[in-house]
């Protein structure tokens, strides 16, 4: 695996896509520097770690980072934002033919981070991302996953895990754009809120195209609240222009603690305290066992009984 710091002059830099909105842009225009992380044709590469780290309280920063798998390639890249400040950035995702890889996107920003952040992939023929996205700290925190298809036989899976605190706010928009047959895109969000002014946004969007036969896409948003106070916006969007797909389908729900668990395992003689977060490490147990990287599975899981504890749930 390779490892590079380039300038905006490289012609690699835009292979997996153009800005779609005005931060977008603006993060596009005013970086200096790029990081190109490149797994070679028919390399099966260790798990590597690029970890973004804020300009600081009060300062603003613009960044670029590209992902590269090769033909038949395989690998694992972790993205670690830290630190605090207010920072646009563009990260691109090239997968080529053949290619398999997973990027974990972990945003664990102080509480005063602001951050909008558009993550572009391309997929070639055949090619298959497992693209994870957990947010779990900044004030304003907004994440637009993109997907598009380069060739036939994409295979995508798009996942996230949010946890908004008080006064805190989460934007996730996703995007499968379906223009290639016979591909794949399966999306699942699933989110939690606590305290006063919590705030969630997830917009779910896919468009299978006319010349997209084949296609096959599923996308699902639930989102849990914990407290009074906390709002969870959850909208998902399909737009088909061919009969002729495998299957489409969304869903979405957002509702408070399940009264028959709890009951179910206050019944037991578990405490109502331990019975919630049992509940709430259920809710997110699917997605976390979807991170096939040990140690960030048990990173993320500590911050989640973090949060929980923070109120006594």
């Amino acid at each position: 695996m390779r490892v590079e710091t380039v300038g905006r002059e490289d012609s690699r830099l835009g292979d997996g896509g153009t800005p779609a909105d005005r931060v977008a842009a603006q993060a596009y225009s005013s970086f200096t520097k790029a990081t190109v992380v490149t797994v070679p044709k028919e390399t099966q590469a260790a798990v590597t770690t690029v970890t973004v780290t804020g300009p600081g309280e009060g300062k603003i920063a613009y960044g670029h980072l590209q992902i590269r798998a090769e033909q038949f390639a395989e690998a694992v890249v972790v993205i670690d934002h830290r630190g605090s400040g207010t920072i646009a950035d563009n990260v691109e995702i090239v997968v080529g033919d053949g290619a398999k890889l997973t990027v974990v996107s972990v945003h664990d920003w102080a509480d005063d981070t602001v951050q909008v952040s558009s993550h572009l992939a391309k997929l070639g023929r055949d090619a298959t991302l497992k693209h994870h996205l957990v947010a779990l700290g900044g004030d304003l925190v907004r994440v637009s996953p993109t997907v598009v298809y380069a060739g036939p036989g994409g295979d995508a899976e798009l996942n996230g895990l949010y946890f908004a605190d008080a006064g805190q706010h989460i934007e996730l928009r996703t995007f499968a754009d379906h223009a290639q047959p016979n591909c794949r895109s399966n999306v699942v969000y699933k989110g939690a809120l606590q305290g006063e002014d919590a705030r969630s946004v997830w917009i779910g969007d896919v468009l299978i195209r006319a010349a997209a036969e084949g296609t096959e896409t599923f996308e699902l948003n639930r989102n849990l609240v914990l407290t009074e106070g906390a709002r969870a916006d959850s909208v998902p969007n399909l737009e088909i222009e061919t009969g002729e797909i495998a299957g489409a389908g969304h869903a979405s729900a957002t509702g408070r603690f399940d009264d028959e668990q709890l009951f179910y395992l206050q019944a037991r003689g578990i405490p109502e305290g331990a019975a919630r977060r049992l509940v709430v490490r259920g809710f997110f147990h699917e997605l976390l066992m979807k991170i096939d990287i040990p140690e960030i599975r048990e990173r993320l899981e500590a911050a989640i009984e973090a949060e929980l504890e923070a109120v006594g749930v």
